[in-house]
């Protein structure tokens, strides 16, 4: 049952985005491929997948903008949900923990757009959302921290957090250098995506006793992969 629980959500949001990745190929190959502007991709996220994964979050934009909610409340709500998420796995509840940290990453996405078209676009605006993305990833990592500190996998806790930060400093300081930096193979989307995948695969292992010994190593696994990727990422 428990593991039915797991995947129920899952199935739902595969679904979702398969059915609109069909409609979105037909928009494509008919000519009539969906105009989105201030799309942003990198190696790993490709302009095609970008703007695909752009427009299907465009119906939920759309509800935002016309409810008038401010673009720092969406970021707020964005740093409230990786938290929330952190707590979730640190107290073993590894399901919850992924979805509210896919939650987090996709308000994430929206409150730039949200603020590009409200026209409500500042330099403190921007500054406000870099640093709390630092501070929700922080918070995430901090409770992967907890749950895995007697399984011998903190240190992948720790490669994570300092690939993670070390991207967002090096893209930082580039900028202030005058240069664009948004290759790589471990941007923040990348990041989201790995641990939310190891933690919901970790979900499922914990499901069962015969299997809960798989439990440390995936969630760890996972976060390791990412600190290393993303090591790579702001070395290069």
């Amino acid at each position: 049952m428990e593991r039915l629980v797991i995947l129920g959500p899952a199935i739902a949001a595969a679904g979702i985005f398969v059915g609109m990745f069909i409609v979105y190929c037909g928009l494509v190959v008919s000519g009539r491929a969906p105009n989105v502007a201030g799309v942003k991709s990198n190696e790993v996220l490709g302009p095609f997948w970008a703007n695909y994964v752009v427009w299907m979050l465009r119906p939920l934009e759309r509800v935002l903008v016309a409810s008038g909610v401010s673009p720092t409340l969406v970021t707020w709500l964005s740093v409230v949900a990786c938290a929330a998420a952190g707590v979730a796995i640190a107290l073993g509840h590894l399901a919850s923990g992924a979805w509210l940290f896919i939650a987090g990453g996709i308000l994430d996405m929206l409150d730039g757009r949200l603020a590009r078209a409200q026209n409500r676009q500042s330099a403190a605006g921007a500054l406000f959302d870099s640093v709390s993305d630092r501070w929700a990833e922080l918070a995430l990592f901090t409770g992967c921290a907890w749950f895995l500190h007697d399984d011998g996998w903190l240190f992948a806790v720790m490669a994570a957090v300092a690939g993670s930060l070390m991207v967002s400093y090096t893209r930082a300081r580039g900028e202030g250098l005058g240069l664009e930096l948004r290759s790589g193979a471990m941007q923040r989307a990348e990041r989201i995506l790995l641990i939310a995948i190891g933690a919901l695969a970790a979900a499922w292992f914990d499901a069962s006793p015969a299997t809960e010994a798989y439990v440390a190593p995936t969630l760890g696994g996972a976060l390791a992969i990412c600190g290393a990727l993303a090591m790579w990422t702001a070395l290069g």
